[in-house]
């Protein structure tokens, strides 16, 4: 069976939109929740929307989010700019509560929509990690034997990727009992964020396309 084919990003967009693979396992139903502008020269790929994401519609509009773009040393406004950031997670509807929280993000999402999102997103210069699935989807082998691991060498995946951890406020003694995380990564993030966001020429070199994941075998 052939593939479809999307003439353009907001065409593709508004298919990821209307995707009803998954429905039969949402307990909340399905509500894709991404966001995505050709132009983008930052992605954000996370886990799955939230139940407050969920009824909203709005990506990272809750305190992870918060905590996410004060990591990142952004407004709310430029958070949101399609044209400059894009916000892609590993799964796209809200999957429902287990016993340790949130269930994982549907493998569908990525199974089904990743590739043809990111060969619509040509100028990339950085993929922020969000989380274990984004890393294990996008740095394959490369990923280390723990998440804190994997964070700490993050120089290693440097220009393309920094992992993260999760912002989530759960993730507080996380981030207490790994200080370095904020005192060595973060200022470096601003500071690449800030020259990709506000200090590139709009006319200069158009960037070449990246390779894909390291490896393909989904979160």
């Amino acid at each position: 069976m052939t593939e479809p084919t999307y003439s353009t990003l907001n065409e593709l967009l508004a298919a990821v939109r209307a995707c009803r693979a998954c429905e039969a396992h949402l307990p909340r139903g399905p509500r894709p929740v991404l966001s995505a502008g050709r132009s983008a020269r930052i992605l954000i790929v996370g886990q799955a929307p939230g139940l407050r994401v969920h009824t909203t519609g709005i990506p990272w509009d809750d305190p992870s989010g918060e905590r996410l773009r004060g990591w990142m040393g952004v407004t709310k406004a430029a958070f949101y700019d399609e044209s400059r950031i894009s916000i892609i997670p590993m799964g796209y509807c809200y999957p429902g509560r287990g016993n340790g929280g949130d269930l994982p993000p549907r493998r569908e999402c990525a199974q089904l929509w990743l590739d043809h999102l990111l060969a619509n997103l040509p100028r990339i210069e950085l993929t922020l990690l969000v989380g274990l699935y984004a890393q294990r989807h996008f740095l394959g082998g490369d990923r280390k034997p723990s998440l804190a691991a994997t964070i700490k060498a993050w120089r290693e995946y440097s220009p393309a990727y920094v992992p993260l951890p999760h912002p989530s406020p759960r993730n507080t003694p996380w981030l207490q009992r790994h200080s370095w995380f904020e005192r060595q990564l973060l200022p470096e993030l601003r500071s690449r964020i800030q020259a990709i966001l506000f200090h590139a020429k709009e006319n200069g070199p158009k960037m070449v396309p990246r390779a894909g994941p390291r490896s393909r075998r989904g979160p």
